[in-house]
């Protein structure tokens, strides 16, 4: 018999590096590790990491992944050769798109290329409407010649997308089985079995880009499955998704567009379950990385969700935590505009190789992370707790060459910082004051390799006087996927206004939804005593076009669904208030698209706190410059690990541990919260009358 597991593992693959988090469930001690992230070796380098932990595979009670693989075989189009079955005269939806341009005043706006060839897109005489009946029968025939034709032009993969299949999907069903025959081996991703919504081109788009990276991603997860299993866990390996939950491996292989955005999504996990341990209710996430800058919400203690998402200018369809990136990390690289001849930063990146000029490893092209070693914001003998070491002679000379060899080399570092502190702080304005939001009302939790070296500069900058810095930052992503439950998603188009008449059939609607959702998580060994839903619909007043998603009390669908047109118009009316400036109670409403999460809830890992005896003494002294002041000669260095509960710094100062340094400022204190959390603290300066007075007379 094997000894019981009590450690749990989570591994997140970024573009820069790989961080593992190792926690002991029986008294909440951590280990962090960090691997570099090299696309060409991807498993080998994952493998690596695993052996160097202290506790072998076959000791882990749960092993989470969350991976950019989907992701980045999107981004960079290297996916599979796709063909896409559709109704016929609707080939060119996934060309045509929508007539709206994302960018109004770029003349050269280009929207991105189809994933699949026009002659790849063949049509299939079939008919449904949208209250699915069916107009046009399907004619097999035909589809068996349009298969003969797909498998002589050796396709990979095959997307099944119809018109209303959301509302009938018996079409799509029977040409599936049918590719699935003829053509052993391949993906076929049918639209119905992926997501359940109207508007054809989104739901075309999020179709072709499951089949586009299917076969690259499981063959990737089946790659990571055997390796582990040869390492002796033999638990199953659970993906992260974009919507926070975790899948199965199976389910992540088939539906792989639902892990796009799990690498961030962990983190906002992580910062919801702070929010609760804390009382905080209204967070910035803030997730600093090598290649992107990733800003999410926690507003009112809840998630801030969105049922559809852009990457890489094309649509994709399913619920996923509202994120906003930018081109802004360590690795983003800095360059003089061809045209203006300004400085910019990003959106490119070095990544980890060759990565920053600092590193040795052949970039020569200056970074945001050259920027800091120069300015000594990083200790090039510290970083990564020593066990790199960074050349800052090569981060200067990468500066001066490509950014201005004649320029003040302390000015283009502080200019390369101001530049990306202002994208960080715009991507926040996006997600807060561009919706009706203060950012002032919220607190910041910064996280990721480089979230401490900006955190202050950038709460700062948009009047935000408090800043959290969890343990072991940079493994932040990874902590929080450990605390994330499994979720499965149902969703059903169905217009209806809301009223007494049609207050039942939502409720029917609803009840079937939460019957499906519940089911895929009693699929996976899930007892359905233990499972718990939550509903929500996108609503619009009638005559709208767009809508917004609106939570649902199951109270509301009780005995004849009353409670749902008593609250729910109220409900969604103030949250249009909220994000327009306007919306009329009592107007009516419809209800467009219904939604059910089950939720399969994981135990909480519990996490300690950990502080010296005695209070922190510096353990070193460098000189760094912040905006405010310039250069500042002694600036005293603390390791973390060494911060008593009773401890409170003043800035300027710096705190180091091995995955992340956090920089204190000047008109900055910092301290440790009851959970080892390090909480930065502005006092922003009181402005009088007599103020100005002063300066007027000088």
């Amino acid at each position: 018999m094997s000894a019981p597991a009590h450690h749990r593992l989570a591994v997140d693959v970024g573009g820069t590096f790989i961080d593992y988090i190792l926690l002991d469930e029986r008294d909440g001690s951590v280990v962090i590790d960090k691997q570099p992230a090299t696309a060409s070796a991807l498993a080998d380098e994952f493998v690596r990491g695993l052996q160097r932990l202290p506790v072998a595979p076959s000791e882990l009670s749960m092993f989470i992944h969350g991976t950019t693989v989907a992701l980045n075989t999107l981004v960079q189009e290297r996916g599979a050769k796709t063909a896409l079955l559709t109704t016929a005269g609707f080939r060119d939806v996934l060309e045509l798109g929508r007539a709206g341009r994302p960018a109004i005043y770029d003349l050269r706006y280009q929207p991105a290329e189809p994933l699949v060839p026009r002659y790849l897109r063949r049509e299939v005489t079939e008919r449904t409407a949208p209250d699915g009946a069916v107009l046009v029968p399907l004619d097999l025939d035909a589809v068996r010649a349009e298969v003969e034709f797909l498998a002589a032009h050796g396709v990979e993969a095959v997307a099944i997308c119809f018109l209303h299949a959301y509302a009938n999907p018996a079409h799509e069903a029977a040409v599936a089985e049918l590719v699935r025959a003829m053509l052993p081996g391949v993906s076929v991703t049918a639209s119905s079995e992926l997501v359940r919504e109207w508007r054809e081109y989104e739901r075309t788009a999020t179709t072709v880009a499951n089949a586009y990276t299917q076969p690259l991603f499981s063959r990737y997860a089946s790659t990571i499955d055997s390796r582990v299993q040869e390492l002796g866990y033999s638990r199953g390996v659970a993906f992260m998704r974009s919507n926070g939950g975790v899948m199965t491996l199976a389910a992540a292989g088939g539906r792989p567009v639902e892990t796009l955005g799990s690498g961030p999504a962990g983190g906002v996990i992580g910062a919801h379950a702070l929010s609760e341990r804390t009382g905080i209710r209204n967070i910035v996430c803030a997730d600093v990385g090598g290649t992107t800058y990733d800003v999410a919400l926690i507003q009112d203690g809840e998630i801030v969700e969105r049922s559809n998402t852009d990457i890489a200018g094309r649509p994709v369809m399913g619920s996923v935590i509202d994120i906003v990136s930018v081109g802004a990390g360590g690795g983003s690289i800095a360059s003089i505009d061809p045209t203006s001849g300004s400085l910019r930063v990003g959106p490119e990146s070095a990544g980890a190789s060759p990565g920053p000029a600092a590193f040795g490893l052949g970039g020569e092209l200056p970074t945001v992370t050259d920027a800091q070693v120069v300015l000594g914001l990083l200790d090039p003998d510290r970083f990564l707790g020593g066990r790199m070491h960074l050349d800052r002679e090569r981060a200067e000379t990468a500066l001066s060459k490509h950014l201005g060899e004649h320029r003040d080399l302390t000015q283009l570092a502080g200019g390369v910082m101001a530049i990306a502190q202002a994208n960080m702080a715009n991507a926040i304005r996006i997600m807060t004051t561009q919706r009706g939001l203060d950012p002032r009302g919220f607190a910041m939790l910064s996280f990721g390799g480089g979230g401490g070296l900006f955190a202050a500069g950038v709460a700062e900058e948009l009047g935000i006087t408090s800043v959290l810095v969890p343990q072991a930052a940079a493994g932040f992503s990874a902590w929080g996927m450990l605390t994330a439950d499994y979720r499965e998603d149902a969703t059903l188009t169905r217009v209806h206004d809301v009223d007494a008449a049609s207050a039942p059939d939502l409720r029917d609607a609803f009840a079937r939804l939460a019957e499906e959702a519940r089911a895929s998580l009693v699929a996976y060994g899930f007892a359905p005593g233990a499972l718990q839903a939550a509903f929500s619909a996108d609503v619009r007043f009638r005559g709208q076009d767009h809508t917004i998603t609106t939570p649902v009390e199951p109270s509301w669908l009780d005995g004849d669904a009353a409670g749902l047109v008593a609250h729910l118009p109220g409900a969604f009316a103030a949250r249009h208030r909220q994000r327009y400036g306007h919306g009329e109670d009592g107007a009516a409403v419809q209800v467009v698209t219904l939604r059910c999460r089950a939720i399969a809830p994981v135990t909480s890992p519990r996490t300690v706190g950990v502080f010296a005896d005695t209070p922190a003494q510096p353990v070193a002294h460098r000189r760094v410059w912040f905006p405010a002041t310039g250069w500042v000669e002694r600036v005293p260095v603390y390791e973390r690990e060494q911060m008593s509960a009773d401890d409170v710094l003043a800035g300027p100062c710096v705190l180091d541990e091995w995955t992340t340094t956090v920089i204190v400022p000047p008109g900055w204190t910092a301290a440790l919260d009851e959970h080892g959390t390090a909480v930065l603290t502005h006092e922003p300066a009181h402005h009088t009358e007599q103020d100005d007075d002063e300066k007027a007379g000088a």
